[in-house]
Formats: structure tokens, sequence, C-alpha cells
């Protein structure tokens, strides 16, 4: 008989917003029992899903799955980089951005279903300052959103609009030194984001070119823009047309450097982290295998 491939889906039980206590047992009716043996493990702190990751490596997983969003996925990811081990994704977060990309579907059932598939496809990573991402990172006003939001008693699409209105009344821009293959730029920014993918997640594409199997990050600055045209900014993101925008410009790169006047809150995959003046960005070519 052959044997069953072992894998462990790492279920965040808050992402989103959503209760997951009926997982389980929609993950026993739908997967192939016969291909596979599924265990499940809850977080339950931050980092716990890189912690079980580094586990599930040591005890000889066949492959993991995050039940979650990006950040679910960007700690997971992070756990088996490098490795022969697929990362499987069941979408569950608020804006669910590498998933849309992929293609994986939003519904439970439609989701598990790929896992049954096996198919994997090796994409590029990100990397800031020792940080994976997967997906974007960024700094400015989304990266000030990521770290409000981080404090919202209301999770989903309702408390990150929340948050985008409580930072956007007093919000500045900054200038920012960046150094993209050997280029030097200075510019006037009211956020940078560094896509591995096109998309923050819901649908809004900040690089609507990017491709996670290129080898190539694209650096989209935005320029400071009259408060006025922020409903219009909103429309380039939700028409795939950022790049139109007199007020965008991405620039293509694998080495990037950006040196900012103050440390402060970065956002890798929607998490925020602190760091300081200086971000060192590289891409890693083909270095994740993802089911989907």
């Amino acid at each position: 008989m052959r044997q069953r491939k072992r894998i462990l889906f790492v279920v965040n039980p808050i992402s989103g917003g959503k209760k997951k206590t009926a997982f389980n047992k929609q993950v026993l009716e739908v997967l192939d029992l016969e291909k596979f043996d599924p265990t499940f493990k809850i977080t339950n702190h931050a980092n716990h899903a890189y912690e079980l990751g580094k586990l599930a490596i040591q005890e000889g997983y066949d492959a993991v799955v995050a039940v979650g969003g990006d950040g679910t996925i960007n700690e997971l990811g992070s756990a088996i980089i490098g490795t022969n081990m697929p990362l499987g994704i069941i979408p569950e977060g608020s804006g669910n951005g590498l998933a849309l990309y992929l293609g994986i579907p939003l519904n439970e059932s439609a989701a598990i279903r790929r896992i049954n598939r096996f198919e994997t496809v090796e994409v590029d990573t990100g990397e800031i300052n020792g940080r994976y991402f997967f997906n974007i990172a960024g700094l400015g006003f989304d990266a000030s959103v990521s770290d409000h939001f981080a404090t919202e008693n209301i999770r989903g699409p309702v408390g990150y609009l929340r948050s985008v209105l409580n930072v956007l009344s007093d919000f500045r821009p900054s200038t920012y030194q960046l150094l993209i293959d050997g280029k030097t730029y200075n510019k006037e920014a009211f956020m940078i984001s560094v896509a591995n993918s096109p998309q923050y997640g819901n649908n809004a594409y900040i690089a609507p070119h990017a491709s996670i199997t290129d080898g190539i990050l694209d650096v989209c600055i935005v320029q400071k823009f009259p408060l006025y045209l922020f409903p219009k900014m909103l429309f380039h993101l939700f028409t795939k047309s950022a790049d139109q925008s007199d007020y965008v410009e991405i620039l293509p790169g694998k080495s990037i450097t950006i040196i900012r006047d103050n440390k402060g809150p970065v956002h890798v995959d929607g998490e925020p982290v602190e760091m300081g003046e200086e971000l060192n960005i590289k891409i890693n070519h083909k270095s994740l295998k993802i089911i989907c």
C-alpha cells in the first residue's frame, strides 16, 4: 500500500475575523484521505506558525498548509524557505493578496481540493533586512496603516478602512534615498512598496505587472499628491492601473537599498515590523514551493 503524505495544517484562529471551529471537519470531508494524512495545530502567539513550520521539518512532514492570511503564510513560509517542503494555502485573512494572485480559491472546500491535486510552483521570495516577504513589503503610509491596524479591535476590511482613515488625517510624506541595482534616486514619497506579487489583497493592485517567478522586485514609489485625489488613487489601485497614475513610479530591481531619515514601521506582508533607517532588500529567485 502506498504511504500517505503527512500534511500539517497550521490554523490561525483569529485571522480575517473568521471562526474556524469547523475547519478540521471540513478537511476530513474534502481531503483525499487515501493520499494524505492530516494533522492540525492552532497558533496561539506571535511567530507560533514559524515555530510549527520548523518543527514540521524536523518531524518529517511532506507539506505544511497555512490556514490564515498573508501574515500566517509569511511565518510558515519563512520557516521552510530553501527546503524542498511545499507550502499550501487556505486563504482565511483580511486581504489574501498572495492567494488571489496565485488563483487559490477563497472558498474553503475548493482550496482544500487544490491540496488534493498537490501541484506545486516554484516562486521568488523577497528579503528585507533579513526578514522574508512573499507578497509585498513597504514603508511610509501603508506601513503606518499596518502598524495602526495591528492595534484595531475590528479585523477584516472594516477595521482596515478605519485604520486608513485614522492614519490619513495627519500623515506626511518623507524623503528617501534609493539605490536600485547600482542607480541612485532621491525621492519624496507618500509611500514605497516593494512588490513581489501585484496586489496587497482584496484586488488592490499596487504593481499590476509584478510576477513572483521573474526574479525581479517592483519598487513602487507613490509620490506626494493632493489629498483630494485620494479617491482617484484608490480607483487606480482597484482597476489595475496604478502604473498609469502621474504620481506613481515603478522601478524594477534585484538589489535595493532604501535610506530614510528615521527608523519606524515597515510592513512585511501586512505585518508591522520596526526597522532602522537603512533597509537592504533583495530577491531570492525560485526559493519556495507553493501548492496551487
